[in-house]
């Protein structure tokens, strides 16, 4: 009886946009981007693409950056974000999901400053359970996936780092390719 009172809505992001890809000669101002007025598909040179971004962001564990970090008891990691990228071209669709969220063990930062240095609040065998409650998650609907570990490799958030490996190591799922790449040494 609630359910009239009741709007589903997310938090996230959504946009569609027509693109012509233009392989002409002509400057890289002038070739396709979202302002480009739509023209018609007239060959298989210069197709027309349906493109949409979708995002939503869980509502577990969602907070501010500084104040919710690391993952709960239930395996839910902060500020966790989906993000399906759809292309429709020739009567064919590609998606392409990509997620992201907070490293998936017990740490925080404590302080209001920048950056403040991260810590773990828990050992590394109180994490196990909620690391594999985490990916057992995400590989149920996922299938598999891919890792991207992208915290500092050798500063402050080493420490982040080397509990998310010795995680990954201890899960040992063969669905999960983990890859670290440390921007601040590519910056």
């Amino acid at each position: 009886e609630v359910d009239f009172w009741i709007i589903p809505i997310i938090q996230g992001f959504v946009q569609i946009e027509e693109l012509v890809v233009n392989y002409s000669e002509s400057s890289d101002d002038d070739k396709s981007s979202p302002e480009t007025p739509p023209q018609e598909c007239v060959d298989d040179i210069h197709p027309t693409f349906l493109v949409a971004l979708i995002s939503r962001r869980s509502r577990h564990r969602a907070g501010m950056r500084y104040k919710r970090r690391g993952v709960d008891k239930n395996g839910n990691v902060a500020n966790y974000v989906e993000t399906e990228q759809l292309i429709h071209v020739h009567n064919h669709t590609l998606s392409y999901i990509q997620t992201r969220g907070s490293v998936p063990v017990f740490w925080s930062q404590v302080g209001y400053r920048y950056n403040p240095r991260p810590r773990l609040d828990k050992s590394e065998n109180e994490t196990v359970s909620c690391f594999r409650a985490h990916f057992e998650e995400q590989l149920k609907h996922y299938k598999k996936q891919v890792i991207i570990n992208l915290v500092d490799q050798t500063g402050r958030e080493k420490i982040i780092g080397d509990a998310y490996l010795k995680q990954v190591l201890l899960y040992n799922n063969a669905n999960l390719t983990y890859v670290s790449f440390d921007f601040h040494e590519h910056w």
